[in-house]
């Protein structure tokens, strides 16, 4: 646990958007989940030509480590995109968002609540942070 405070604690605005991307891409998956298996099967196959495409795109001639979560990421997000059209095509979606309200609104809710927790640990982190300062400059 003391681990994902300390991610969230340094976490900057891109990866937070990221994780509301995640989060409202869940969300719409909760409400719209196809079982039957052509939809995932052509998102895995978007996913390894594109993902691989980005890998390619961002490597270099040196020999730096892998970062693991970014090519993570990079297979992903071509994925969800793929499986998040398959899944809302010709149901009233207005780009990403649904027509149903409540769909919205849910989703809305879940990224607002995790900007919550973020911001909370950050300003805990930040008071904490002040409060040692303070601590040790009247020592």
């Amino acid at each position: 646990m003391k681990w994902l405070i300390q991610y969230l604690r340094d976490i900057k605005i891109g990866k937070v958007v990221l994780w509301c991307y995640l989060i409202w891409y869940v969300v719409i998956v909760y409400f719209y989940f196809d079982p039957l298996p052509k939809t995932w099967i052509n998102a895995l196959g978007i996913s390894a030509v594109i993902g691989t495409g980005l890998v390619l795109s961002i490597s270099s001639n040196k020999s730096d480590s892998v970062d693991y979560w970014q090519t993570f990421r990079l297979y992903l997000m071509p994925f969800c995109v793929s499986s998040f059209s398959a899944l809302i095509k010709d149901r009233g979606f207005i780009v990403f968002v649904s027509p149903k309200i409540t769909e919205t609104l849910v989703a809305i809710s879940c990224c607002v609540l995790f900007l919550a927790i973020v911001f909370t640990i950050k300003l805990i982190n930040k008071k904490l942070a002040w409060q040692s300062t303070n601590l040790e400059g009247n020592v």
